[in-house]
């Protein structure tokens, strides 16, 4: 499966125009960014690469940023080396959880050990919406529940859910890149509980979870959400994350017609997850 990468760069430094430009870009196909000196490495299987909305999308960017790029196809690569030329560091999440690859030396202790070795560089926990998913997983009841993570990634999330005693989980992705690093990850921290299935919504059918979490962004949420809805027990939970603070009341009053109850709303540098129940 080839990939290409796009070098952004941009001539306004301010941190908040890679995000967006991050989730923009996450909404025509894009999958994973890495911010660099100059601005934004971004990554797209080379099917999905479509020109003309990539240029519809920098000349209706919202802030002022002149943007440009370069074009990189990528062959297969050991991308766990990437990372280490890249400065992949471990992250700690709430004083409970560390996150590392097997590369990484003098690891503290702490109650939740996960490895990931990312074949590309979207799900580490270093993004704030999955570190924000992963705060709210340690600090929700996780046995006996059956689990789904939705848009999985690395998995790293139905990983430290299966830790905290989630009984079965599924995970999906439309990646197969995704798929095989997920799968790659489960082995590497021993756990046989996570099925792992390519493709997206339409998979879900007669499923029945009791927590749902979809950390993807805020039209495929839209989109997918009562799928997610059809398939949670009553009164499961939703956990929703990948987009902003202000993308918050759509999401709201869509989950509200679909009997959802928004408990609250967490936010990280206006990356923002909401948590739901449902009522009905």
């Amino acid at each position: 499966m080839k990939y290409l990468v796009l070098h952004f760069k941009f001539d306004n430094t301010e941190e908040f125009v890679a995000d967006v430009l991050a989730a923009q870009l996450g909404e025509i196909g894009f999958d994973s960014f890495v911010k660099t000196t100059e601005g934004l490495d971004a990554y797209i299987l080379e099917k999905e690469f479509n020109e003309a909305s990539l240029s519809q999308l920098i000349s209706d960017f919202p802030f002022d940023a002149e943007i440009t790029f370069e074009k990189e196809q990528l062959e297969d690569k050991n991308w766990n080396e990437e990372w280490e030329k890249n400065f992949f560091e471990p992250i700690i999440i709430s004083d409970k959880c560390v996150i590392h690859s097997t590369f990484h030396k003098d690891i503290p202790k702490l109650p939740y050990d996960i490895i990931i070795n990312p074949k590309m560089a979207f799900g580490t926990g270093h993004h704030e919406t999955t570190s924000l998913i992963i705060a709210e997983i340690l600090e929700t009841e996780m046995k006996g529940k059956r689990v789904l993570d939705m848009g999985c990634g690395t998995s790293v999330l139905a990983i430290l859910a299966s830790m905290r005693g989630a009984s079965e989980l599924t995970a999906i992705d439309i990646d197969d890149w995704c798929v095989d690093n997920s799968l790659e990850n489960l082995a590497l921290n021993n756990i046989k509980n996570v099925d792992v299935q390519l493709g997206d919504a339409s998979l879900l059918g007669g499923m029945k979870f009791d927590i749902i979490l979809a950390n993807i962004n805020r039209n495929i949420l839209l989109n997918d959400m009562a799928s997610y809805v059809n398939c949670l027990s009553q009164g499961g939970l939703l956990f929703m994350s990948g987009f902003y603070t202000e993308d918050v009341p759509i999401l709201e009053k869509k989950a509200n017609e679909l009997g959802m109850k928004m408990l609250y709303f967490k936010q990280k540098n206006n990356w923002t997850v909401m948590k739901l129940v449902r009522s009905l």
